[in-house]
């Protein structure tokens, strides 16, 4: 894998400080991913996702998303129908729309 960017190393920096941060787990799991390492990246968003099912909606989606891109349609389509639940409990219509628009896409 590549050198880390400078982004990614401020963010592991910050959430050493503060490793509760949910913010900067869910940023750290994204700038992963952006950098090519998904199994990283996609280990961040489930642990953000076991420590709070219910608000991390957004986790659900990138996570559910991310498999789809890797041709993981079953796991895709797990994730994303849990995050579609999450996001109808918690009234998030647009997250819920989003999620849904993905998985009619598998």
């Amino acid at each position: 894998m590549a050198e880390k960017s400078s982004r990614r190393v401020a963010l592991e920096q910050s959430l050493a400080e503060d490793p509760t941060d949910t913010f900067l787990r869910y940023g750290l799991a994204l700038q992963c991913l952006r950098e090519g390492d998904v199994e990283e990246g996609r280990q961040r968003l489930l642990a953000l996702i076991a420590d709070h099912p219910e608000d991390q909606v957004a986790a659900y989606q990138q996570l559910g998303q991310s498999l789809m891109e890797s041709g993981e349609s079953a796991r895709a389509a797990e994730t994303l129908r849990l995050g579609i639940e999450k996001a109808k409990t918690r009234g998030d219509w647009h997250a819920a729309s989003e999620m849904d628009g993905l998985l009619a896409q598998l």
